[in-house]
C-alpha cells in the first residue's frame, strides 16, 4: 500500500510539473467544447481516455 501511495504522489507531482511547463493537459484535440451565448460546456473525452490508458499501464506495472 505504501508503494502505491508513493507512486501516486510522484505521478501527481509529474503532472503538476507538466502543467506548469505549459503542456495543455485537459485541452487535447478531440475534447469537445460547446459554446452558446454565455454558456460553455466542456467534454474532455480524449483527456479521459488518455488518463485511463496511463493509469491502466501504471497499475499493471505495479502488480507485477
Amino acid at each position: 500500500m505504501g508503494k502505491l501511495l508513493v507512486v501516486i504522489g510522484v505521478v501527481i507531482a509529474c503532472v503538476g510539473l507538466l502543467v506548469m511547463l505549459g503542456l495543455p493537459i485537459g485541452r487535447l484535440p478531440g475534447d469537445i467544447t460547446y459554446r452558446r451565448g454565455g454558456t460553455t460546456v466542456y467534454f474532455p473525452i480524449v483527456t479521459c481516455i488518455v488518463a485511463s490508458v496511463i493509469l491502466t499501464l501504471v497499475l499493471a506495472f505495479l502488480r507485477r
